[in-house]
């Protein structure tokens, strides 16, 4: 996904506005105030630390990190979201770390050196453990109840961290991140020319778990519940990478990628669950329709903290609901089209290719949003690939990513992009679509590779 010159010379400001967030929250109105501290242990990241301890609060709190967008600041995160409003409300204690990587942009959590993807490895993750530590030594919170969240620069380290220490932290709410070791090196940050960014890193749930589970090996023990936001219009982190982390994190907690449930809990607010054998929720994802780079909005720390089963009277969501009985109205807005096509294939192989395709989609109303995975189960690379399949009902492609899509009535054609046009042997390609339908979207019956049916 490219950006334009205008786009990226206003990349910082947008950073900068995704630091806080939409929601100006009023200051807690309780006796309490966010206090720096300056000697919280190891700091190898060079952070700085505060902390906000509501007045009424149990003997043992339980712990929340808090953490902004690149440009961003603890203070400014802890003014910008309602996180501590809800501590004030709930009684847990918020870290609010201030990260100081440059990175280009100033103030971005490091998610993207060696250090950063090793369990206890240095630089940031290390530092934000640390905070962690101090805040059970001085506030007597509670180490087995530590969750993370962030939004942005944030968002991807609430990732990292669920991969480095999966035995700290019991669950993690992502706002408009990333999967973990998205980011090959600092090379590839900040996001103006990084493969993770800009939308040409297409990995398979296989390979996005090993990342997770090579962060600390040989650790068996239960992972985090993780839930992941993102907006659809999304012009700076896209708005496929939310697939990217689902199937990341679905893979790392042994689950199918189809969802045990999908729902609309709010307009807009358009919801994958993804349960274990047990009905436990272990990945919910919500993609918020119309949405750009401005996550988190108003009433959604709310939900995650709901998540993290800190709401006392709400416990964290153990069995996935029934879809509701209405659906929201179709989004009014739509990701923007690439602003160049990619030139199609011109080298196909022959038709007996033979390959596998996974479809999932979400729907509602009248729209739809679709991953189609396809799988090349020969034993010869596929150089450039065109995948087609015919709607069964009036569905309508409107946009699409990892994919340049044409439609002809109901006739479907999928090309490679410039980037993703080689599927090794049994290896895979993913891309999605966005569109709408007439009340009834059922899948396709039948996907072809470059001309070959697939299973």
């Amino acid at each position: 996904m490219k950006r334009t010159t205008a786009a990226l010379a206003s990349l910082a400001a947008a950073l900068l506005f995704a630091a806080t967030g939409v929601v100006l929250a009023a200051q807690p109105a309780a006796a309490a105030s966010l206090v720096e501290v300056t000697n919280f242990g190891s700091n190898p990241g060079n952070m700085r630390m505060h902390i906000y301890a509501p007045d009424n609060r149990p003997a043992n709190p339980a712990i929340v990190v808090a953490m902004h967008g690149c440009g961003g600041s603890g203070q400014g995160f802890y003014s910008g979201s309602e996180f501590a409003r809800l501590a004030d409300q709930y009684g847990f204690l918020v870290i609010y770390p201030t990260a100081t990587q440059q990175a280009g942009f100033g103030n971005c959590f490091d998610v993207w050196s060696a250090a950063s993807k090793r369990r206890d490895g240095g630089s940031d993750p290390v530092s934000i453990m640390s905070m962690v530590n101090y805040a059970q030594r001085q506030y007597g919170g509670d180490l087995q109840r530590v969750f993370a969240t962030g939004s942005s620069s944030g968002g991807m380290m609430t990732q990292a961290l669920m991969a480095l220490y999966p035995d700290v932290y019991k669950a993690g709410a992502a706002f408009m991140g990333v999967p973990f070791n998205c980011f090959a090196n600092a090379a590839d940050f900040p996001p103006t020319n990084s493969q993770c960014v800009n939308g040409r890193m297409d990995r398979t749930p296989q390979q996005w778990g090993d990342a997770v589970r090579q962060a600390y090996s040989g650790y068996s023990g239960p992972r985090p519940r993780v839930q992941l936001w993102h907006g659809t219009a999304d012009n700076l982190i896209p708005f496929q990478l939310l697939q990217e982390a689902v199937e990341q994190w679905t893979n790392v907690a042994g689950l199918s990628q189809n969802p045990t449930s999908t729902d609309t809990p709010q307009a807009n607010w358009n919801r994958r669950r993804f349960a274990d054998s047990s009905g436990t929720v272990r990945v919910e994802a919500y993609a918020i329709q119309g949405a750009g780079h401005s996550l988190p909005s108003s009433g959604m720390a709310r939900v995650a903290i709901e998540f993290f089963g800190l709401t006392g009277s709400n416990p964290p969501p153990t069995t996935a609901p029934p879809p509701p009985t209405t659906a929201p109205p179709p989004p009014t807005t739509a990701p923007p089209p690439p602003t160049t096509a990619p030139p199609p294939p011109t080298t196909p192989p022959p038709g007996s290719t033979s390959c596998r395709v996974q479809y999932t989609a979400d729907s509602w109303n009248n729209g739809l949003v679709a991953n189609i995975t396809v799988t090349n189960t020969s034993t010869s690379p596929v150089n450039g690939w065109t995948v087609q399949w015919t709607w069964p009902n009036s569905q309508q492609v409107t946009n699409a990513w990892n994919a340049t899509i044409t439609q002809s009535g109901n006739q479907v054609t999928a090309r490679n992009v410039a980037y993703n046009g080689t599927i090794g042997a049994n290896q895979s390609v993913s891309f999605g679509l966005q569109g709408t339908h007439n009340g009834t979207n059922t899948a396709p019956n039948r996907f072809t590779l470059n001309g070959a049916a697939c299973s």
